[in-house]
């Protein structure tokens, strides 16, 4: 199978540093993951022929990242929790509290990202939500091996990585695409940098799991239970 015809998914799995072209290409690789990158570069009107180019190089390069489909299963999740579920619990508050006085203070502003705060705060309740249920109930199931009960589980997780990813789609919108505007003060600039640090780090926090955890349970890869 070409790169072309592969999915996002299988492509940032198996190339390291292939998430940061999709990152830079703004390609969900994440919850679009199942999506071929010949479908995924047509929506977005990008040239294929480049893509595959840039991804080409990578596969040519001796990996210079931990390449995760091969660690097992106990050591994905503990890089998962502290990586991305303590990092998570820090960003979000310290962006909402940035976010609350943008509003505050730019309110009058044509671009200030009216209703940012709430939907942040939103965020940080789901996700809170969803990050308890996968430590408390099906990251132990994974570590025990009982595999076959974490597949309903892990239907609901995807379910809420996609409201995840739309959460990421409401803020690109209220923020015109994350774009710091001409003259914003540091708080402004604080904020919105934070905004692309949380999106990239979520992106990626859904990629190990969906396309990786996820799918070796699902019997799409290979179970390494480590």
């Amino acid at each position: 199978m070409t790169i072309t015809d592969q999915s996002l998914g299988q492509l940032a799995r198996s190339i390291p540093g292939a998430t940061a072209i999709f990152h830079k290409h703004q390609l969900d690789f994440c919850c679009g993951g199942k999506k071929s990158l010949r479908d995924a570069a047509s929506e977005r009107e990008l040239n294929l022929d480049m893509l595959a180019a840039e991804l080409q190089v990578l596969q040519s390069l001796q990996p210079a990242e931990q390449e995760w489909v091969n660690v097992p299963d106990i050591e994905l999740i503990e890089h998962i929790l502290t990586r991305y579920h303590d990092v998570h619990r820090q960003q979000l508050p310290e962006l909402i509290r940035l976010a609350q006085r943008v509003e505050l203070v730019h309110g009058g502003h044509t671009e200030c990202p009216a209703g940012l705060a709430q939907l942040l705060e939103t965020m940080l309740q789901e996700l809170e939500s969803h990050m308890q249920k996968e430590e408390q109930i099906l990251f132990p199931m994974i570590s025990r091996g009982i595999t076959g009960m974490a597949v309903q589980p892990i239907a609901m997780m995807r379910r809420e990585h996609d409201d995840h990813g739309a959460a990421l789609a409401d803020i690109a919108h209220i923020t015109h695409g994350i774009v710091i505007p001409k003259g914003a003060c540091n708080t402004w600039r604080a904020l919105y940098l934070g905004l692309e640090t949380l999106k990239a780090d979520l992106m990626d926090h859904i990629h190990l799991e969906n396309n990786i955890l996820f799918d070796r349970i699902d019997g799409v890869l290979e179970v390494n239970h480590g």
